[in-house]
């Protein structure tokens, strides 16, 4: 059943109870409309296609999907008009997802039916909750394009799909996780041509890109980039890499996983499964003869100790580490096993990063800064502006007040002093405080940003806290 208006689109199989329960949702009288069985699935597909009557902006959109085996068996999932209500759902979905640049898809069943919602600039935000979708089917169908078992609902899987969209090939990265009212799906979108940026669009000052082509140009030794899951840790690893000579250095990488191609350097995709960790393949990769090697993660203390070696042993390494801040790299290292005269001979450079919104340009607005931000200027040795910006919302940035994100970045070159403290066993703060002058930490940076109106002091402490 399909309600239009005040008018109920019954098919055949429409049953008596499921009539008054399509009043008792609607809450006012319907007029029930009798159509055939093929009438009825026209129907049907109209109103998924077009999202249930939310707007259908998306049906012009070209959408392909590859087989599994990477053969020539693609189609343009819009192609078949007759298509499942089911999987015209799904491909609306996905859709709105790509065009609507997020970085994931959350697929999640509740009481009532089933809700997805999208990560836009790091926030989630409900693009559908629906009572009358056909949960079970919605998993499955995402659980067939992702090559997973369908029968196995007990236990938690991974896959892939690979889509294409405007001539871009787009990978999705697909967990699957059973839950109370059935399996949460989560899809991890990875555009492989969008995010290879210069420096100078990261958001790095002009003496930050110093340092890292400083440290780009080192013939050996390890680079952190340190900060949480989605914090552009990989774009900013991946464009040092674009600053290393590519005619005259053998640059290889061991990822998990390739998120963006990177023209004139070898990639390599790590699979645990058969034996390929990062460890395996950084191992392997020391036998290429390469001068620079990106490391996807240290996670692990063999993969730390054989990153310790290949620097070493006359390697630049490029790696990323889950640490808090730059200095937390050096706790982090020392907790995954490697002894302080090694952290000290082998670290070069640390970067800690977080992504910040901007704010909306069209309806942004600012307010006399209160003694609270006055207090967080001045921690920072920081001059307090008359006037501190402040989020909106408009339709342009959906209400949010915020359009887009840019980086804020804290920089550590391991100089002598700093490597001799290191290697002394001296403590995180002892470390920051050698290495990280106030006015030069992430929270700095921050501040920064809104004092040039960019960026507001509530989405500063939002993702930076009260450092």
């Amino acid at each position: 059943m399909v309600l239009r208006g005040d008018a109920l689109i019954c098919g055949p199989g429409a049953s008596v109870f499921g009539l008054r329960e399509a009043r008792r949702r609607a809450g006012f009288a319907l007029r029930v409309e009798r159509v055939a069985e093929d009438a009825f699935e026209t129907v049907l597909n109209t109103h998924y296609r077009d999202g249930g009557g939310n707007g259908g902006e998306e049906d012009d959109l070209s959408f392909d999907l590859e087989t599994r085996d990477g053969g020539p068996g693609l189609r343009d999932l819009l192609e078949d008009a007759t298509e499942a209500p089911v999987i015209e759902l799904v491909n609306q979905l996905l859709r709105r997802t790509v065009r609507g640049g997020a970085s994931d898809l959350h697929v999640e069943p509740h009481d009532e039916g089933l809700r997805a919602r999208v990560r836009v600039d790091g926030m989630l935000r409900t693009v559908m909750d629906r009572g009358d979708v056909p949960v079970r089917r919605v998993i499955s169908r995402l659980k067939v394009m992702a090559g997973l078992d369908t029968a196995e609902t007990r236990l938690p899987q991974d896959g892939r799909i690979s889509l294409r969209y405007g001539g871009r090939d787009i990978d999705v990265r697909m967990s699957t996780l059973p839950g109370h009212f059935g399996e949460r799906v989560v899809l991890r979108v990875l555009d492989r041509h969008s995010g290879l940026l210069p420096l100078d669009d990261l958001g790095l000052s002009a003496d930050q890109q110093v340092v890292l082509r400083r440290l780009a140009d080192r013939p050996d030794g390890i680079v952190l980039a340190t900060g949480p899951t989605g914090s552009g840790k990989t774009t900013t690893l991946y464009s040092l890499l674009q600053l290393a000579d590519h005619g005259r250095r053998n640059i290889v990488t061991v990822e998990d996983p390739i998120e963006y191609h990177l023209p004139g350097i070898s990639q390599t995709q790590t699979n645990s499964e058969i034996g390929m960790t990062f460890a395996a393949g950084l191992r392997a990769t020391l036998r290429q003869d390469p001068d620079v090697i990106l490391v996807g993660e240290i996670r692990d203390n063999e993969t730390a100790q054989v990153a310790a070696q290949a620097s070493l042993t006359g390697h630049l390494v490029f790696s990323s580490l889950h640490a808090n801040g730059s200095v937390a790299a050096v706790t982090r290292l020392r907790d995954l096993g490697l002894d302080n005269y090694l952290i000290a001979a082998t670290l070069r450079g640390i970067l800690a990063q977080r992504l910040l919104r901007c704010l909306c340009d069209d309806c942004k607005t600012t307010e006399p800064p209160g003694e609270a931000t006055a207090a967080l200027f001045a921690a920072n040795d920081l001059p307090l502006p008359p006037k501190v910006p402040r989020a909106a919302g408009c339709e342009a940035c959906a209400d949010t007040g915020y359009a887009g994100r840019q980086g804020v970045f804290e920089i550590v070159e391991v100089d002598e002093p700093l490597a001799e403290a290191i290697g002394e066993n001296g403590s995180e703060q002892d470390l920051k405080r050698l290495a990280v002058p106030r006015g030069k930490t992430l929270m700095a940076q921050g501040l920064m940003l809104v004092a040039a109106g960019r960026s507001s002091v509530a989405e500063v402490r939002r993702v930076l806290g009260d450092q």
